[in-house]
């Protein structure tokens, strides 16, 4: 799942004002922030297959840290924590936290077994990768009712809201159909630093339109 992760955020955007849009789009894709920095450094591994399933080709053999369900649990606490620091608000915090969890609980739904409980041998994954006739179209589903949501409740720039779903399905598009490279490289972290950076600053550009316009009424 790519862009179905920041779904969880627009929803909880839509029906509370704290965390802004921004971080909690940082929340839903803190894990994979944090898979590709490690990828980098040769602390998790990944390899590309494009035989591994009929819409990714991501052979994900070692992501421990981010993607067990332990590792999520510890950056979603850890997240939720830094979020009420810096808010003093506890419940922005567990929502941002939430938002987090949410990551590893799309990835099972999606993921041929490669996610972990505690980084150890045993597999999880439902592999819904292996049926794009399902997963494509929930995935669009997911994200775009999800941003339908936000609108009507936040009511942003329409403008910023129809860029950001642009993006979005532009990114979607080219993860699903554009072209696979032969081999992991750091170029392979960068373009998924760039992506998730990309759509970020557009959740966070729209969700500043919304808050502007919550408070001119």
């Amino acid at each position: 799942m790519f862009i179905g992760h920041w779904a969880p955020a627009l929803a909880v955007a839509a029906r509370c004002k704290r965390p802004g849009l921004g971080t909690l789009f940082i929340a839903a894709q803190l894990v994979d922030w944090a898979f590709f920095l490690f990828v980098l450094l040769g602390v998790e591994k990944m390899r590309l297959n494009p035989a591994i399933s009929a819409v990714s080709p991501l052979d994900l053999y070692s992501m421990p840290y981010t993607h067990s369900l332990v590792g999520a649990l510890a950056w979603s606490a850890g997240f939720a924590v830094l979020v009420w620091l810096m808010l003093r608000d506890g419940t922005a915090g567990l929502l941002a936290g939430a938002v987090v969890l949410s990551h590893w609980l799309l990835d099972l739904l999606v993921h041929v077994p490669d996610l972990t409980i505690a980084g150890g041998s045993s597999k999880l994954g439902f592999g819904l990768w292996n049926y794009p006739a399902i997963e494509m179209p929930l995935e669009l589903a997911i994200t775009f009712g999800a941003l339908w949501l936000y609108v009507r409740a936040r009511q942003p720039l329409l403008g910023r809201a129809l860029v950001l779903g642009a993006l979005m399905l532009a990114l979607q598009l080219f993860n699903w159909f554009g072209p696979v490279a032969p081999e992991v490289t750091p170029g392979t972290s960068f373009l998924a630093f760039v992506a998730y950076g990309l759509v970020t600053l557009a959740g966070w550009w729209m969700g500043k339109s919304a808050a502007q316009s919550s408070q001119a009424h």
